[in-house]
């Protein structure tokens, strides 16, 4: 059997050799573009009105990171025990750990290239041989290893790995970001729940107050010293109040199904503990840290700069596509056919360039350049939405900072006015409308009291939110946790 490989000859072995010689030098070279990471930001402010205000009051600390657990600042046990079981369950959770895992082992295949390939190769069959007069009919085989390596001699193989190293980083991100969010809406929706049943048991003095009211008009009426009317108009007030408890009822049922999906539970499978919003202190100060400082953060800046760490490798390929490619084989087996065998081997360089190909080489790159360019601007826009959601949520502080001030005085006047027109009403000083008029007013005072200080609670779990929630890092405590 005359075998199908190249057999190397004597005379070939320097030319070989020196043709390894420069190949192995060329694998030095990696072209495209060197991966820099941007400038995040020079900015010390996000809004200077809110800083400023809330920095005078001592209701944040500009230039100072969280540490720790972010929602611990908040005081509650029973909401660090909810938050912790819902790390366990959340579902997202294990989908981003799951997709981290497989961008993982993208890396390791991506590695592979960088080095020989090591097959086995084996054939077999029956064939006719015309080599003499007479053609003749034998059986042959050939079984042995082979051996294959790209040199890399541009850095595309390189630049793969670089690109899938850059994967992983923004699937770790990525997992941040599940976790942030997570953990803030789990703290948000125990609020919610809280908020909910404060405003209930609120309503319920209220209604508490209508059934007082509409006794006392009733015995007026039976005196002679009111009309029907005035009767008519306390129960009205009376169904009206009522009218306020199911949606409120509604509200912390809603939130308590969230955390229960949150915790990677139906509702019926597990529901959350009730919340108190005097289980809650709220903080005295929190942590702002600077802008420049956050862009290291917050996970979507970071997935953003990972996604630009990729557009960037994909350059680096699109280019390397641009040169020759260089490879080396060999090849070692074992060979017979009829009565006769022979152990070959073999060894082969191969160059094969671009010579023409109708501008798709170069049509690529510019595509991976343009592409470079978008995710750019991209991680741009992702800071700089960042940075507004710190601001914004600054001045949300601020503004419940003083409504509070405001709505505190509100039912204090509410609550006094109340009580003079109850007594006033029970001397016949005045009329029932007089007493449901106050008693509307101390109403929306006590339900917006509450209301404010939910916003309060909210708004700094949003602020921490925005800041990072000190997530960054949190993958890698789990793994060492293990």
């Amino acid at each position: 059997m005359k075998a199908n490989m190249f057999v190397l000859d004597r005379p070939l072995l320097p030319m070989m050799v020196g043709a390894l010689s420069a190949a192995l030098f060329l694998s030095a070279c990696t072209v495209g573009p060197d991966y820099q990471a941007p400038v995040a930001s020079l900015s010390q402010h996000y809004d200077q009105q809110a800083e400023s205000g809330l920095g005078r009051s001592g209701k944040i600390d500009l230039g100072k990171k969280a540490g720790g657990d972010w929602w611990s600042a908040f005081q509650s046990a029973k909401l660090d025990q909810v938050v912790r079981r819902a790390i366990d369950g959340n579902l997202e959770l294990v989908a981003a750990d799951a997709t981290l895992r497989q961008a993982a082992s993208s890396v390791l295949a991506a590695q592979g290239a960088l080095y020989p390939q090591v097959d086995f190769a084996a054939q077999g069959g029956r064939q006719r041989v015309h080599t003499g007069a007479q053609p003749s009919v034998a059986n042959f085989y050939s079984v042995g290893p082979q051996v294959s390596f790209d040199l890399d001699a541009f850095g595309a193989n390189k630049r793969r790995v670089e690109q899938q190293a850059a994967l992983v980083d923004l699937q770790t991100h990525r997992y941040e970001a599940a976790y942030l969010t997570l953990t803030g809406n789990v703290a948000s929706q125990a609020l919610l729940v809280a908020s909910a049943n404060a405003q209930m048991a609120a309503v319920g003095k209220l209604l508490a107050n209508d059934r007082r009211n509409l006794e006392l008009v009733r015995m007026a009426r039976l005196n002679g010293s009111t009309t029907q009317i005035d009767v008519a108009l306390a129960e009205t007030r009376l169904a009206q109040d009522r009218t306020l408890l199911p949606p409120l009822a509604q509200q912390r049922d809603a939130a308590r199904h969230a955390l229960s999906i949150l915790a990677g539970k139906g509702p019926a499978d597990w529901i959350a503990p009730d919340f108190d919003l005097a289980e809650f202190a709220l903080p005295s100060s929190v942590p702002v840290s600077l802008p420049s400082e956050m862009a290291h953060d917050r996970p979507d800046i970071l997935q953003a700069e990972a996604d630009l760490h990729m557009a960037s490798a994909a350059v680096g390929i699109a280019t390397a596509n641009l040169y020759p490619h260089v490879a080396l084989s060999a090849s070692l087996a074992q060979a017979a056919s009829g009565n006769g065998g022979a152990a070959l081997w073999g060894l082969a360089a191969g160059l094969a360039g671009p010579i023409f190909d109708g501008g798709t080489l170069k049509a690529e790159r510019q595509a991976a350049v343009d592409g470079y360019r978008a995710s750019l601007a991209g991680y741009q826009q992702t800071l700089i939405q960042s940075f507004g959601q710190v601001a914004d949520t600054l001045q949300a502080i601020n503004h419940d900072e003083q409504e509070s001030l405001a709505q505190g005085d509100a039912l204090s006047a509410a609550e006094t006015s109340l009580r003079l027109n109850q007594q006033a009403y029970a001397q016949g000083e005045n009329s029932v409308l007089q007493v449901l008029e106050a008693e509307r007013a101390y109403q929306q005072a006590l339900l917006g009291q509450i209301r404010v200080k939910t916003a309060r609670y909210l708004d700094t779990v949003r602020l921490f939110v925005a800041l990072g929630g000190n997530c960054v890092g949190v993958l890698e405590q789990k793994v060492a946790a293990r």
